[in-house]
């Protein structure tokens, strides 16, 4: 993986001041977005949708979510600490399967050595946009299938597309994850993602090994095989939520 770097020159609008990060497998630049926002822009169009979506939506209070409070509370905070790295996937032809699944590999890579490396925050976000895919449906088949993957290393890889239905911890007829644009997202693990993990025994293991670190590996194997929720029960996040309004999981 390579290092933080300046982006090729030969690349049209090379970005000058943002930081960027190449994925091994896939040859795809995420750039630190918030580096230089207007630099990302000139250089990458699409993301000004992602700019205009994290600040009128996700940093933004939302009378249908079901508590107060943004709709993302972590992101201002990275908006602020510049730790959201955006790569932009265009093109006339769809990106197979396979070639998302190896971006998402790279992502993940990315996300693993940006928090060994800088330690100082625990935020970082990759984010992939495929602005130009018509079909979003291989943006849940990539998320279903690296989401094991994801999940054992503390992680999460969100899946966030136009007409997402996935519903939210407050409200079950609010959709957090209904997007401008299709994109798969790299965050860490947060406490409250529980209700997502359910369903999973190895999920489940996984949150309580990030989680309760302490407890013996049999009596965490336990109790996530205690835990699990069968059948379509596990797809009620906001009845699955533990935690009540006033009280934050980060």
């Amino acid at each position: 993986m390579s290092s933080n770097s300046a982006a090729s020159d030969s690349s049209p609008a090379a970005i000058i001041n943002a930081r960027s990060r190449t994925g091994q497998r896939s040859g795809v630049d995420w750039v630190s977005l918030f580096d230089d926002p207007g630099e990302c822009a000139h250089r990458f169009p699409d993301v000004e949708v992602l700019i205009q979506w994290i600040d009128d939506y996700l940093i933004r209070p939302n009378q249908n979510l079901g508590r107060t409070g943004a709709v993302c509370p972590f992101v201002k905070q990275a908006v602020k600490g510049h730790t959201i790295w955006t790569a932009v996937i265009p093109g006339d032809t769809e990106p197979t399967v396979d070639a998302m699944q190896d971006m998402v590999d790279d992502a993940m890579d990315i996300y693993t050595d940006l928090i060994d490396t800088e330690t100082d925050t625990p935020l970082h976000t990759v984010v992939t946009i495929f602005p130009d895919l018509t079909d979003c449906r291989p943006i849940d088949t990539v998320q279903s299938a690296r989401k094991s993957q994801f999940v054992e290393r503390g992680l999460m890889l969100g899946q966030f597309y136009p007409g997402c239905r996935q519903t939210g911890l407050w409200n079950k007829d609010f959709y957090p994850l209904d997007s401008p644009m299709p994109m798969l997202v790299v965050r860490k693990m947060m406490k409250s993602d529980f209700p997502f993990l359910v369903s999973n025994q190895e999920w489940l293991f996984a949150y309580l090994s990030q989680y309760a670190p302490d407890l013996p590996a049999r009596l965490r194997r336990s109790i996530a095989e205690r835990l699990q929720v069968h059948g379509q029960q596990s797809e009620s996040f906001a009845e699955l939520r533990v935690h009540d309004i006033n009280q934050r999981l980060d």
